[in-house]
């Protein structure tokens, strides 16, 4: 029990790594986001606790037949301590756990306005990984420079107002 506390904030929750997509939001839209459980081995989750992960190339496959969400190319690095003979595979196919509603609504959704499905987020609750996805549409490139001049714009601004006050 005290080896819990050691690991907790003030707050309560677990100070563990957070490995976040942020090119993804810079790529695509983001219309909506779901937030689901993991399905990993051992060594995934000593390996995901030190943030040894990768989000930037992954994808994820939604089924509606049967209801079935599938992690695609993500990597979690391979936790050295562990033996060669007990090692994962990096770049393995990794199940997502949700409602079958709620993958059957993700999945049509994402199939009716020619978008993908993203990895946003990977964090902890209460003990558990849990990955958070989105429905993203791919943004243009004229639209990317008009978010880069927008966050120039609102810099300046914040710059004009810290100096004035």
């Amino acid at each position: 029990m005290g080896d819990r506390k050691k690991h907790q904030s003030d707050g309560g929750e677990a100070r563990e790594p957070v490995v976040e997509n942020r090119k993804a939001r810079f790529d695509y839209a983001i219309q909506d986001t779901l937030e689901c459980g993991l399905k990993l081995v051992g060594t995934e989750v000593k390996s995901l606790r030190q943030g040894q992960a990768s989000l930037a190339e992954g994808w994820v496959l939604a089924q509606v037949d049967p209801p079935q969400l599938t992690l695609m190319n993500v990597t979690i690095a391979e936790y050295p301590p562990a033996g060669a003979n007990r090692q994962h595979d990096p770049i393995r196919q990794r199940r997502l756990l949700a409602h079958a509603r709620e993958i059957v609504k993700f999945a049509t959704e994402a199939k009716a306005k020619g978008a993908t499905l993203v990895p946003l987020k990977i964090y902890w609750v209460k003990g558990r990984a849990k990955i958070l996805i989105g429905i993203g549409l791919g943004k243009k490139q004229h639209d990317k420079r008009q978010d880069i001049a927008r966050r120039e714009d609102q810099r300046d601004i914040d710059r004009a107002v810290r100096k004035r006050g």
